[in-house]
């Protein structure tokens, strides 16, 4: 995807380790560099940039967690992704290592295919956050005749960018295409019929509304697929994926991808105030978050996951009107009820 040089940071104090997982990655192309204990790290952190870290957390001179915290404060590392390999799995750990600043966190022994495919999805991320960026950074050196020009150039690139970000979600979310691209659809009917909303809105909100769970790819897989009941801590954990959301979208002020960093921190938050991350009650949800929510809800129950079967239509649509004033908002549902025909046949995509 991106002509550059990816650079890869690799930090144990074991050095098979550090040599397994260049063996690893090495397909990849990627140029290593690597480091013993956490100050080495920091000090190669403090002098050049690289695209990813992998960091040990059990080392001497400084432990992982301490060097986290400083890189996070270098000048060139400082947004760099950084993925905690480790052999420690309590939940404080994994909560602390989020918590710190970490983009994901992978368990030793861990299986070739899996650190490939985490490190080429949060690199990819970088990068696409960084070619953001940069636009930006050109789009305010240009002239405004020039300017217009750029502006529909960029928007079409977010387009781009969103469904590339959409593809490395659902590499490791248990949710599939179908299930992203019919919540696009239901989101862009609810918009359709809501008065206040413009036909702009409409398409916005299908092109931002792939990306509302994009925070899992944050969210360790052996949480993310658990085929049960998550436990209090591992919710918790997975909670985290709505500001994980806004951490990796935080970066742009384009209206696509602050749409999605709208609708990714909020379509969890409910009509009652019951909701996370925030608590956000009533009108204080933004319009889009409040139809993601419905959206997401209604396709969620209508379709089999790894934790759950397919409830029948007739169940889901109850639920739906039980929880209205409660979960869901009340005009959203009655647009809901009015065109249920229209949503089953997307349901059925």
């Amino acid at each position: 995807m991106f002509n550059v040089e990816t650079k890869v940071l690799i930090v144990d104090d074991v050095s098979e380790n550090i040599q397994v997982a260049m063996n690893i990655l090495k397909e990849e192309s990627y140029t290593f560099s690597f480091a013993t204990d956490g100050q080495q790290a920091i000090d190669l952190c403090n002098n050049e940039a690289f695209d990813l870290i992998l960091l040990d957390i059990m080392m001497p001179v400084v432990n992982g967690f301490d060097a986290c915290r400083e890189i996070k404060k270098s000048r060139y590392c400082a947004d760099v992704p950084i993925i905690f390999l480790t052999a420690k799995v309590d939940v404080d750990s994994v909560t602390k290592g989020f918590d710190i600043g970490g983009v994901d966190y992978l368990t030793k022994p861990f299986h070739s295919n899996e650190l490939l495919a985490r490190v080429k999805t949060h690199v990819e991320l970088y990068q696409t956050k960084k070619l953001l960026r940069q636009h930006n950074i050109e789009l305010g050196n240009k002239a405004q005749l020039e300017k217009s020009r750029l502006i529909k150039e960029i928007e079409e690139n977010q387009r781009e960018m969103i469904y590339v970000l959409m593809e490395m979600m659902e590499s490791t979310s248990d949710e599939t295409g179908k299930h992203i691209k019919r919540v696009a659809e239901y989101s862009r009917l609810l918009a359709h019929y809501t008065e206040f909303l413009s036909g702009e809105d409409e398409v916005l909100i299908y092109h931002a509304a792939p990306m509302h769970d994009i925070g899992k790819i944050a969210i360790p897989r052996e949480i993310l697929h658990k085929p049960s009941r998550l436990t209090d801590d591992e919710f918790e954990i997975m909670k985290q994926h709505t500001l994980k959301a806004r951490d990796i979208l935080k970066s742009s002020n384009r209206k696509f991808l602050k749409a999605a960093s709208i609708i990714a921190m909020q379509h969890h938050e409910k009509w009652d105030g019951t909701g996370y991350p925030f608590g956000l009650k009533g009108d204080e949800i933004h319009i889009f978050g409040r139809i993601v929510a419905l959206a997401d809800v209604f396709d969620a129950l209508v379709h089999k996951r790894c934790y759950k079967e397919k409830w029948p239509l007739d169940e889901a649509v109850e639920y739906i009107k039980n929880n209205t004033g409660t979960q869901f908002d009340p005009q959203l549902v009655d647009i809901f009820m009015e065109h249920l025909d229209e949503f089953v046949t997307i349901a059925k995509i």
